[in-house]
């Protein structure tokens, strides 16, 4: 069994900055993907930021440029760097891990840009 512990969410004003971190533990497959998804109220989730255990990354285009995505495989952990935030950025980020086992997702941490 896969945990996911999330870190990093909270309020910042447009412009700011924020980092999330996953953190996985448990029995963990290889070759797998760990990134993060978004979801606001009426819309589906959507796809903001992966990268692979080979370290290929997808992005978002929205967000190109602005965030970055890098994990540690020995650690299995994952960080997302978010620069120039916009209030559309707003939403509920899970962290996921994906493998040919198992797909597994963290609680979900609120993201809120604001003036």
């Amino acid at each position: 069994q896969v945990q996911l512990v999330e870190s990093g969410g909270g309020l910042v004003q447009p412009g700011g900055s924020l980092r999330l971190s996953c953190v996985a533990s448990g029995l963990i497959f290889r070759p797998n993907v760990m990134g993060w998804y978004r979801q606001t109220a009426g819309k589906e989730r959507e796809l903001v930021a992966t990268v692979s255990s080979s370290s290929n990354t997808n992005y978002l285009d929205s967000v190109k440029g602005r965030f970055t995505i890098s994990r540690d495989n020995a650690n299995n952990t994952v960080h997302l760097q978010m620069n120039s935030l916009k209030p559309e950025d707003t939403a509920v980020y899970y962290c996921s891990l994906r493998s040919y086992m198992y797909n597994d997702w963290g609680q979900g941490t609120q993201v809120t840009v604001s003036s």
